[in-house]
């Protein structure tokens, strides 16, 4: 009972080299507390508390009560909470979205997971012009405090219609809150803070992280953990380049500084966390030290989340910027289902490091010509 009064108070005021590689720059970035937690633990603790602490919770979607979800997200909570509360759907992603908002329109708080964000084009009716409008369309009468939640962007192997990322896509949509957690921390507190959101919540995940493993501090693991919702973290602390960067990218981003770190390149890293609202006011605070800026992101290069980090920086701090914009992002191309295809079209360490090599006058081919 304490827990939960402490929450409503809270609330108001493939395993390669590469990923040991993410996984040892991760673990520098977090206290240390002697306790680790996957992000599917974390995201299935956060929904399991917010369910306990709130009848109206209830979760939606295919998979999640028998087969305790396609990810085991929601393992568990069927036999904890019973079939009124954990509802297996057919897959029919535009019906069962549409439900959701119809219970959030009458004050439930609805979870509904999508298998993959690339299914909720199913739904998308239901997101935007059902979810996202209602509450100013209403002129505030109605909320709908509804979660939609799943993987989002590239895993492996699975070709271009499961690979897309959509974070600009809800991004760019007036009422809705779109979140992207990186770490267990993040996934646990801005899981429960989307669920207490009286607005409709995007909440993209990424599959290749669920089973990554983060140190998790005490606080986090408190009933009444609450990350704010549209503020940024920054991971790694640094004077020479910002290098801004949500989910999966977070621990590429991590691992490059270390590398950078080699070179005497010393990087600051953003994970925003948050991509609407976004945290401008961190984004360019870090830029007005550091002076230079890379953006990191997997989805599409057009009209990006990186475009809109860079549209910002331009406008509110181009008098500090002391090199152009280094913008990284996936292949303008359909996700390739061929593995060597696939590695080319999602931006890499590599990638990262040289972007800010060049953003800070240190590439090779300037290097070469001096």
């Amino acid at each position: 009972m304490l827990g939960v009064l402490r929450r409503k108070v809270a609330c108001k005021a493939n395993a390669s080299a590469l990923e040991q590689g993410i996984r040892v720059a991760a673990s520098r970035a977090f206290s240390s507390s002697g306790k680790e937690m996957t992000v599917r633990e974390a995201l299935n603790s956060a929904l399991d508390e917010e369910m306990s602490a709130d009848p109206k919770v209830f979760i939606m979607g295919e998979e999640v009560g028998e087969y305790q979800g396609a990810y085991k997200i929601s393992k568990g909570l069927l036999e904890k909470y019973g079939p009124e509360r954990v509802l297996d759907t057919p897959i029919t992603e535009a019906g069962f979205a549409g439900i959701g908002v119809g219970a959030a329109y009458y004050g439930l708080r609805p979870v509904i997971e999508f298998m993959t964000f690339n299914f909720s084009m199913q739904a998308i009716d239901h997101i935007i012009n059902s979810a996202a409008k209602s509450n100013y369309m209403s002129a505030g009468q109605i909320s709908v405090p509804i979660v939609f939640r799943g993987p989002n962007g590239a895993a492996a192997g699975v070709g271009a219609q499961h690979s897309q990322c959509y974070a600009a896509w809800y991004g760019s949509c007036p009422g809705l809150k779109v979140l992207a957690p990186y770490s267990s921390e993040d996934a646990r507190g801005l899981l429960k803070a989307a669920i207490r959101d009286p607005d409709p919540v995007v909440f993209l995940e990424n599959e290749l992280l669920y089973g990554e493993s983060f140190p998790v501090s005490a606080e986090a693991l408190d009933s009444s953990f609450c990350l704010p919702i549209g503020k940024a973290k920054i991971e790694r602390e640094g004077k020479d380049v910002t290098i801004t960067a949500f989910s999966k990218m977070v621990g590429y981003a991590l691992q490059a500084a270390e590398i950078l770190a080699k070179d005497g390149i010393s990087a600051e890293v953003i994970n925003l966390r948050s991509i609407r609202p976004l945290d401008r006011s961190t984004i360019n605070a870090s830029v007005r030290k550091t002076n230079r800026l890379v953006t990191l992101e997997e989805g599409f290069p057009q009209h990006g989340v990186g475009a809109e980090i860079c549209a910002s920086v331009l406008e509110d701090s181009f008098e500090y910027l002391d090199a152009a914009v280094e913008r990284i992002a996936g292949a303008d191309v359909p996700m390739p289902y061929a593995a060597n295809l696939e590695r080319m079209a999602v931006p890499q360490v590599d990638d990262i490091v040289r972007a800010a090599k060049r953003a800070c006058y240190r590439s090779s081919s300037l290097a070469a010509s001096a």
